[in-house]
């Protein structure tokens, strides 16, 4: 099959490549997936997409226009394609719906030591060749209270890890799992619960219309004072200019974010030509001393890369053969 790359890294390149053995014709394309890029696809059998590729009706009528069939994600999520226009033009969707969530999960552990432990500030400070301790104290994990919201694949994972450090652990799910109160002693709970009593909050959960802005405001008054707040999961959860008034009020005591609600265009790229940078709000977050953020690299592992382009090519293979993947979001 002809396959339509769109906003292809150099870290991925190779290994897509490989991953197809020969079998496929890849185009990669730098640019983002839009209505202006979506002419690009032309003459190709499958649009290949990653997590700020934009699949709106718009886009997907004009993929459609120019002969596309398929839909590959090279992601989990796929909240960013409207699955009931790509349904109505007969567009097959598929994702990959695990690549390694140990890959995130460990991400979101780094940043909760990172914060705690205050590493990026104490760097600089050596690097100056300040070597005071003041004002680099921390918190030992072990006794605390972490809150997963959210305990599939990944969520799981963090509960595993932060019961390892000794952590009470608080979970909020819709299907709970008993197996996790069995081994990890996670007890679950509903979300009001979880934001009062956790010390560190971390959310795993998909975006959805229930659960955009499940942080916002109302949430936050309910946390305790000097709350850490972990989102590597979706922009979208977190509304973020409340987190910013919460923590100007220093109630929120640190944030930890690796997604970002309005990243499309400025995640996964280099501004550092630039004069300034227009996101006035992530710029305001870059002004906390309290707040890590890293641009949506919490997946960005060996093996998580290697397993992505296996599936990808996987779900392709599968749609040659006239076969439905067993990662087809539309059947």
């Amino acid at each position: 099959m002809k396959v339509a790359i769109f906003d292809t890294h150099s870290f991925e390149r190779e290994i897509l490549e490989s991953a197809a053995s020969g079998k496929h014709e890849l185009l990669f394309l730098d640019v983002r997936l839009s209505e202006q890029t979506a002419i690009l696809a032309a003459g190709m059998d499958v649009a290949c997409l990653f997590a700020n590729d934009s699949g709106s009706p718009e886009v997907l009528k004009k993929l459609s226009d120019q002969g596309i069939k398929h839909l590959a994600l090279r992601s989990a999520g796929y909240n960013h394609v409207n699955l009931e226009a790509a349904s109505s033009l007969g567009l097959k969707v598929a994702n990959v719906p695990e690549y390694s969530p140990y890959s995130v999960a460990e991400h979101t552990v780094a940043m909760i030591l990172a914060l705690n432990r205050k590493l990026i500030r104490a760097n600089q400070r050596i690097r100056e060749l300040n070597f005071s301790l003041d004002g680099l104290v921390g918190f030992d994990l072990n006794g605390r209270t972490v809150g997963v919201v959210g305990l599939g694949r990944i969520g799981s994972v963090v509960a595993k890890i932060l019961h390892g450090f000794g952590c009470r652990i608080l979970g909020f799910d819709t299907a709970p799992n008993t197996d996790l109160t069995n081994r990890y002693g996670v007890r679950y709970v509903d979300i009001d619960t979880i934001c009062r009593e956790s010390d560190i909050l971390t959310l795993h959960t998909p975006l959805t219309e229930d659960t955009r802005h499940l942080v916002n405001a109302e949430r936050l008054a309910l946390m305790k004072p000097g709350v850490m707040l972990i989102n590597t999961s979706r922009g979208g959860l977190v509304d973020t200019k409340a987190v910013i008034q919460s923590l100007k009020r220093r109630h929120v005591g640190y944030l930890g974010i690796d997604v970002y609600e309005e990243e499309a265009g400025l995640f996964f790229e280099d501004h550092s030509g630039e004069d300034m940078l227009q996101d006035d709000i992530i710029s305001r977050l870059m002004t906390f001393k309290n707040v890590l953020i890293t641009s949506h690299q919490a997946f960005l592992t060996a093996t998580a890369l290697s397993n992505i382009a296996e599936t990808t090519m996987q779900n392709i293979s599968a749609w040659e053969s006239g076969e439905n993947s067993p990662n087809d979001l539309i059947l």
